[in-house]
């Protein structure tokens, strides 16, 4: 069974047991259950349902392992010949999420 969920302005392919890692979820501890239920698509046994009313209650389960922080991004600014450079780097917050159960 796969689904796709909509979270932090993503979409992602999941299935049972995959660990993905998702836009910071505020004020969930590590060790938690958290629920996506912005479900899109559920494929079970090669059936899809994408229709808005079959997946009024659908619902994934995932345990919260914990955050990091992604790579830095370099946020540069220079103009050439007038001696201005501006360097900025930015680390975005990740939680890693394992998917548990699938609910439709």
């Amino acid at each position: 069974m796969e689904a796709v969920i909509a979270t932090g302005g993503k979409q992602y392919r999941v299935s049972p047991g995959q660990v993905i890692s998702v836009e910071r979820l505020p004020a969930v501890p590590k060790g938690k259950t958290v629920e996506f239920t912005a479900v899109l698509l559920v494929s079970k046994d090669g059936k899809l349902t994408a229709a808005p009313a079959d997946l009024r209650g659908a619902k994934v389960s995932a345990e919260v392992l914990g955050e990091r922080k992604g790579r830095k991004v370099a946020v540069v600014k220079f103009k050439r010949r007038k001696n201005y450079r501006r360097f900025r780097g930015h680390r975005q917050v990740a939680t890693t999420v394992r998917i548990t159960k699938i609910e439709v």
